[in-house]
């Protein structure tokens, strides 16, 4: 292995500009599908329903969601869109 040696300021200079470059990047990169968009296991756990009841709730439309391949993902809003169209309120039950 060979080792190279640069001066502490010509090395805290590289690491600035490498800095910069990452908090370029990021602010280029369009946010990641896992934080806009959830599977139909986040979706089953955030409204307690089993996988088949989701099911329903496509297949009846109720809840948008996209598909690639065999895999089903829910735009948050959506989701919280339908949990607020749902939402009963205290001392109201659905018959």
């Amino acid at each position: 292995m060979e080792i190279k040696m640069i001066e502490g300021k010509v090395y805290e200079r590289f690491r600035q500009q490498v800095k910069a470059l990452l908090e370029k990047t990021r602010k280029l990169s369009p946010k990641r599908v896992d934080e806009e968009w959830y599977n139909n296991r986040d979706v089953c756990r955030l409204l307690g329903v089993s996988l088949r009841t989701l099911q329903t709730y496509r297949d009846k439309g109720l809840i948008p969601y996209s598909q690639v391949g065999h895999k089903c993902y829910y735009k948050i809003k959506d989701v919280e869109c339908f949990m607020e169209k749902n939402r009963t309120e205290m001392g109201r039950r659905q018959r």
